[in-house]
């Protein structure tokens, strides 16, 4: 084999979110529901006549070993998952980084996908879920869940349970067509044109939960219980009463920080709101990246969000996962 390509979903959170943190779910157990999208990363791996580590991302990479790699995901994957000759790797998104939909995490699951293949070794998704987290978790220690790396790993609509040893049970939701349909439709995506990095967001979160910080794991209660309630709404098709729970979700979560939202944000969902929207949340962390919301009259909200100057992302969920072929 010569040149290898990966690519790994994006995903939005549909409830529950920030209940997967080991810091929550190691005393209370966290519940999540989250579907992956067709926004991708992918990724380029070229295996033969490389004389150097050459990583391209952002920036540029040349190095002899992979423990001269700055980029610390790329570094501690090879360290770990490869054994082979120098490689070339090159890598771009769907999305900015920064953005809330999870593209560490796909970046990750995507990138030892890639180097299972160069391996000629298969991998299946939930180890390739655990795989990505014990780097970004266990390794690079960063305050992160375990949501991005299983949906980018399994694809799907799925309800995630992670329980307090660490392991992770995956349901996927068997919503019907209709509702599948509806939700194509109604379920918008909007780009703030803010980033910023929910890494300060999440160490914060995670900071208080080992403290034991009460009013923390009050939010992430009522949260969770929103996650269940959100599955259950989806599942029954009841869209109406699930959209009201996005705005419930979303006072909710603005409780955990007063960083959660902007200026910017409050308003263009306040506009939303007034073109038909019943509800909506800021995916990932917060503080800037997608505002995902639920609109009965899709046109008048994006006609709203078009005059704001905050650009649409068309999505629609997808079933694949993580994915990779090899082209000799």
């Amino acid at each position: 084999m010569s040149v290898i390509f990966s690519r790994a979903p994006l995903r939005v959170s549909l409830g529950g979110g920030g209940t997967d943190l080991p810091s929550y779910y190691e005393k209370h157990e966290g519940f999540l529901v989250a579907g992956a999208i067709d926004k991708y990363v992918y990724m380029l791996v070229h295996t033969v006549f490389q004389r150097t580590y050459r990583m391209r991302y952002q920036q540029s990479e040349d190095v002899d070993h992979p423990s001269e790699i700055r980029h610390p995901i790329l570094r501690e994957s090879l360290l770990r998952h490869w054994r082979g000759d120098p490689l070339e790797i090159a890598s771009v998104a769907d999305v900015p980084a920064s953005t809330g939909l999870g593209s560490s995490g796909a970046f990750t699951v995507c990138l030892v996908k890639a180097l299972a293949q160069a391996r000629s070794t298969s991998i299946a998704a939930a180890p390739l879920a655990e795989a990505a987290c014990e780097i970004e978790i266990d390794i690079l220690g960063e305050p992160v869940g375990k949501q991005d790396q299983y949906v980018a790993a399994h694809g799907g609509i799925c309800a995630y349970t992670f329980e307090r040893s660490g392991a992770v049970r995956v349901d996927p939701l068997e919503l019907n067509e209709d509702t599948l349909r509806r939700l194509h439709n109604n379920l918008l995506l909007f780009y703030t044109g803010e980033t910023r990095s929910g890494y300060e967001l999440l160490r914060d979160q995670d900071s208080r939960s080992r403290r034991g910080d009460d009013a923390m794991f009050d939010n992430l209660h009522e949260t969770k219980r929103m996650g269940y309630l959100s599955r259950d709404l989806l599942l029954a098709g009841d869209l109406e009463a699930y959209a009201g729970l996005m705005h419930e979700h979303w006072e909710n979560k603005r409780k955990r920080s007063p960083k959660m939202s902007s200026e910017r944000i409050d308003m263009l969902y306040t506009l939303a709101r007034r073109s038909g929207v019943i509800g909506g949340k800021v995916v990932g962390a917060g503080g800037g990246g997608f505002l995902l919301l639920y609109a009965s009259n899709p046109s008048d909200t994006r006609q709203a969000m078009a005059a704001a100057g905050a650009p649409e992302l068309g999505f629609s969920f997808e079933f694949g996962g993580a994915h990779a072929t090899v082209y000799a």
